[in-house]
């Protein structure tokens, strides 16, 4: 197949024109990402993310519809398709800590996980695979989901899901930035790449009293140690040790002064497994734990557990489907290997309904540092957003090969 580019006078292929186009397009595509950048919203507020995504949709003659909630859109290229590409919109409620042009304008809030990057890549991919599309070069149609709320629980992926948005898809694709890997290089892995979590709080109650008759009441505060101490180590100890479950606490508050046993006390934490099935057992499990550990220093324990994502499970079939847009649109030796994270993604979700994959995009620049997930100085190589592109519109190439 072959169409004709304006500016030149001369026929293009498929991958001549996604060069063309990305030669023309990757400025402005940086331009999209830097304002993103420095106008984040959190999960579930992004109103002015969504307009300014919509608008660019309708500039190039797609019509994209909203979700119910009011943010995120879902916007399909051709008809009936079977290919779907999603990015996520939010950002994380930190202060942007980097001197640059495009730093948040927002106090509070800024772009520490990429998402502004996932959310260009998708965009990018949508404007070409339409141009594609309406040249006869991509025979196939693709749908864009932009989701809201990633970081939030539960996430904006139900959102997704309960409005339609895999309706009649056989495949979704999506990345996710990865400063441990270089510019060009895009990680691959068939089955889990990220881990099961849930949010835990164990909340304990006694009676309280003074500091210098403890035998006379529970030791509150040592119990809640106990337990933060304990209840790890005894569900390691309960559970497949190949599940790499893990139980850490980010938060403890007992009490207000040093002489006082308090009457209650708090701590939370994360708990995360690679394993499914330990993802639906281990919080009862644990709250047997926590009601044991607690019960030997005469304190009451309960555990409120909240139910976070599934693993990303990637299937063979989609990862095939990106080695070979990876193979069809970049060059040789993009593609590596990447290993399953304790990260949670709400991607899983629509894992457990359609088959899929989520790949890592290397964003560090060559012979430097991009700093961590979740940092306030992350940062990406822009040129990253073009690698991005081409595999997501490579694949949906390469699914109709």
């Amino acid at each position: 197949m072959t169409t004709t580019d304006t500016t030149a006078g001369e026929p293009l292929s498929a991958l001549a024109a996604v060069d063309d186009w990305l030669a023309r397009n990757t400025d402005r595509l940086i331009e999209i990402r830097r304002d993103l950048h420095a106008h984040p919203e959190l999960g579930r507020e992004e109103r002015r993310t969504t307009r300014a995504l919509q608008a660019a949709l309708s500039n190039a003659g797609l019509t994209a519809r909203t979700l119910p909630s009011g943010t995120g859109l879902i916007c399909d290229i051709g008809e009936a398709p079977r290919i779907g590409v999603r990015a996520d919109l939010d950002a994380l409620p930190m202060t942007d800590a980097k001197l640059v042009p495009y730093r948040s304008t927002v106090d509070g809030v800024t772009h520490a996980c990429g998402h502004d990057v996932h959310t260009t890549v998708v965009v990018g991919t949508a404007l070409l695979a339409a141009r594609l599309y309406a040249d006869g070069l991509l025979p196939e149609g693709l749908r864009v989901i932009f989701q809201p709320a990633e970081e939030l629980m539960p996430g904006g992926a139900l959102d997704v899901i309960a409005a339609g948005g895999l309706d009649g898809l056989e495949q979704l694709l999506s990345m996710h930035c990865d400063p441990t890997l270089e510019l060009g290089q895009v990680g691959l892995r068939v089955g889990a790449i990220t881990s099961a979590t849930a949010d835990v709080e164990v909340r304990v109650s006694g009676p309280g009293g003074h500091t210098a008759r403890p035998h006379l009441t529970s030791d509150l505060v040592s119990g809640l140690a106990a337990i933060v101490a304990g209840a790890p180590a005894a569900l390691g100890r309960r559970v497949d040790p190949r599940s790499g479950c893990a139980l850490v606490w980010g938060q403890i508050s007992a009490g207000t002064t040093g002489n006082v046993i308090p009457r209650e006390g708090v701590a939370r934490g994360t708990l995360r497994t690679l394993d499914a099935d330990v993802w639906e057992t281990a919080p009862a499990l644990l709250g047997e734990i926590v009601k044991e550990i607690g019960a030997a220093w005469g304190v009451a324990a309960e555990l409120h557990h909240e139910r976070g994502v599934p693993p990303v499970v990637n299937t063979a079939a989609a990862i095939e489907l990106l080695r070979r847009g990876l193979a069809l649109t970049l060059p040789p030796g993009a593609e590596t290997t990447t290993t399953q994270s304790l990260g949670g993604e709400d991607f899983g979700w629509y894992l457990q309904k359609v088959g899929g994959a989520m790949a890592r995009l290397g964003v560090c620049p060559p012979g430097g540092s991009a700093g961590d997930l979740h940092q306030p100085g992350f940062d990406v190589d822009e040129r990253c957003i073009a690698v991005g592109v081409r595999m997501l519109v490579g694949a949906a190439l390469a699914s109709t090969a």
